[in-house]
């Protein structure tokens, strides 16, 4: 199985803002007091059309569906946490902790990539967790090395055990299952995505060991990530604050490999760590500060991957 593609699923803001039923366990949300919901939303729409420019420069194919205003969903900039899609054409539709996120998820969407030449073959819903109150949110939750057979998750309220077990099961991924924790008011809290701490590419890996507390959790992630010989590229608690695990690597033009990151991300990044970087891939980065503050995620959580066969 391939582990980048040169297509995306991107999905533009029409009501973008801070979504108070996630922020009870995303510590990285902040209400900006100084801006209004228009305007908040008005530069969360320049930032995601600055971003989509840039990645389509690069040769990447992105699939752009405007959001609705009704029903209202805040958080619908960041699709991979409803939804992923598989090279033998399977869709996954995931369980998602807070109410109004369950909204986002859309048929049409599937439409549109049909459209588009994408072959969809089977649709596998967990969604029906929800009514236990079960969780398991995509690649947010899960971080997949698909060339490997592996997907990485760190348990939280949002990345159920057993589901996570379920799914690799199904897709005959290899559970990698640990916990991760960041100080939030000088307590150790779940950090509540995986995709936040880490990112693997296809030669390397970017992840924040020092959030995984548990001294054997931490050896046994090191270990897989190396014993597929890929280079392992550490980053602080701090870097991680600035969305700087929160990354994605993309096929452009001719096959040439992309790793996808925010500016503040890019910014919070060492000399040596992009030196490192750079061995494998062209680093794109892109303004999205309002993004990052309202909805405490970044450029990875907003790209769904498409790995969906083509007519």
């Amino acid at each position: 199985m391939n582990q980048t593609t040169n297509s995306i699923l991107m999905i533009r803001p029409v009501a973008f803002r801070m979504n108070e039923q996630t922020a009870v366990n995303n510590y990285y949300q902040k209400v900006l007091d100084n801006l209004t919901p228009t305007s908040v939303n008005a530069k969360a729409q320049e930032e995601f059309d600055t971003f989509v420019q840039k990645l389509r420069m690069i040769g990447l194919n992105v699939v752009v569906v405007e959001d609705t205003l009704s029903p209202d969903t805040p958080d619908s900039i960041f699709p991979n946490n409803w939804i992923s899609f598989h090279e033998n054409g399977d869709v996954v539709l995931y369980p998602m902790f807070a109410e109004n996120r369950r909204l986002e998820r859309r048929e049409d969407v599937l439409d549109v990539l049909e459209e588009k030449g994408f072959v969809i073959n089977e649709i596998m819903d967990y969604t029906s967790a929800e009514e236990d109150e079960i969780y398991l949110e995509g690649t947010g939750s899960i971080v997949l090395d698909r060339a490997n057979g592996k997907a990485y998750c760190a348990l939280s309220p949002r990345a159920d055990e057993e589901l996570f077990i379920e799914f690799c099961e199904d897709f005959e991924f290899t559970p990698v299952i640990f916990e991760a924790f960041q100080t939030v008011n000088g307590e150790r809290k779940h950090i509540y995505h995986t995709n936040v701490i880490m990112c693997v590419g296809e030669t390397f890996a970017v992840i924040c060991a020092d959030c995984i507390d548990d001294k054997k959790e931490r050896k046994m992630v090191l270990d897989s990530l190396k014993g597929d010989e890929k280079e392992v590229i550490l980053i602080t608690e701090d870097q991680v604050n600035n969305f700087a695990g929160n990354m994605l690597e993309v096929k452009g033009t001719d096959d040439r490999r992309y790793l996808i990151m925010s500016a503040s991300a890019h910014q919070s990044l060492t000399k040596k760590q992009i030196a490192q970087l750079e061995e494998h891939v062209t680093i794109v980065s892109s303004s999205l500060d309002t993004i990052e503050a309202c909805g405490g995620g970044s450029a990875r959580c907003m790209m769904a991957e498409v790995f969906l066969p083509k007519k």
